[in-house]
């Protein structure tokens, strides 16, 4: 039995926001040709059939979409697409997920999403100023009142949704204000995504994370988190989620975390396949999924090199405690979180205050689910 998951960008990098971290706008502005419009039908079946060649009787399918702003492509786009995968012969096992701003979502969107089990990933950063700071209509207006309603249908739909939070330098100071919020608003998931400096940037930015700020962001998180747990409520926090897994359950949960690319499956508008988000670039492009299937675009030279290249680490990683669960992490979050041109790793930090805590997590964790 097989677990695929794919990542579809049906409107490219259309999007109706102008958020000011966009790291999606930066790589797209970087290719020949920045966005590839919205994904035609003949594309999108020709997709689910060449997905479904390399699948069996019995496996597990994720489709996740993702973009710019996915919701762009139009309610049409994906009630033909649920329906031509709904149509296919092999019994197979569909998970629908979706990354979206939120903002055009309405009640015909809710019940197209519940019928089909989405689960929504809804980006809000943090609390009202801070979102409303860097996630900016057309308009350069602030975004949040108009976010939070979406999430209100959401929470009245019962349509199951994780928060994504982008955690920016200045939002990484206020652990406790984002803390009070995800309570206030009674968040049950939340992933913080560390914001990134351009990939072409020759210059800092006042926004992009930091490891020092990531650090001392996380550390704090992991106290108020910990007192909740001893109140008896749970808050899933995805990176703490992804250390427990990793730690206790040797199980790799999220990419990068230890050291080495994995293979990830990142469809473009135009049918162009990648080996990760964060590098969907033209010297990247591996073919084109209305061609070959999934498995003979994988088995490429191009695309092995990519999850093969190795990485220079920093020499205070061969002397971490940690090298060996971490290998210097993702490459392209080593900025963000890993050793800073001062030798300091934020990721090691928290790492010291995680680990020695795991059997009291542990046990708090059975407290609150019995």
């Amino acid at each position: 039995m097989k677990h695929i998951s794919v990542l579809i960008k049906p409107a490219s990098s259309l999007c109706n926001l102008r958020c000011t971290y966009c790291f999606y706008a930066n790589v797209s502005s970087l290719r020949e040709v920045r966005s590839f419009g919205k994904m035609k039908e003949d594309v999108m079946e020709k997709m689910i059939a060449n997905i479904y060649a390399d699948l069996e009787a019995g496996d597990h399918l994720r489709l996740a979409f993702q973009g710019g702003e996915p919701t762009m492509a139009g309610l049409s786009y994906f009630r033909k697409l649920t329906a031509y995968v709904a149509a296919q012969k092999k019994q197979v096992t569909v998970h629908y997920a979706i990354q979206t701003n939120g903002m055009v979502i309405n009640d015909k969107w809710c019940r197209f999403l519940k019928e089909h089990r989405f689960l929504v990933g809804l980006s809000i950063d943090g609390h009202p100023l801070a979102h409303d700071r860097h996630r900016l209509d057309a308009k350069g207006r602030g975004t949040f009142a108009r976010v939070l309603q979406t999430k209100r249908l959401l929470d009245a739909y019962q349509i199951e949704y994780n928060v994504l939070c982008v955690l920016t330098n200045p939002l990484a100071k206020e652990a406790q204000r984002v803390f009070d919020f995800l309570k206030e608003e009674q968040i049950a998931f939340v992933q913080f995504i560390p914001c990134l400096a351009d990939l072409d940037a020759t210059s800092t930015n006042d926004y992009a994370l930091t490891p020092r700020s990531f650090a001392g962001f996380y550390q704090q998180l992991l106290a108020f988190w910990l007192q909740e747990l001893k109140q008896g409520r749970y808050l899933s926090i995805k990176l703490f989620d992804d250390l427990l897994n990793l730690l206790v359950r040797q199980q790799v949960t999220a990419c990068g975390i230890l050291g080495n690319c994995q293979v990830q499956y990142v469809i473009e508008a135009d049918g162009s396949v990648y080996p990760c988000d964060f590098y969907v670039l033209d010297e990247f492009r591996m073919g084109y999924i209305q061609e070959q299937t999934l498995r003979e675009l994988f088995s490429q030279d191009c695309s092995q090199q990519f999850l093969c290249q190795k990485k220079d680490m920093p020499s205070k990683c061969t002397q971490c405690p940690f090298q060996k669960m971490c290998r210097g992490g993702c490459k392209r979050m080593k900025d963000a979180m890993y050793v800073d041109s001062e030798g300091f790793c934020g990721y090691q930090e928290l790492l010291k205050d995680f680990t020695p805590r795991i059997n009291e997590i542990l046990g708090l964790l059975q407290g609150v689910r019995q």
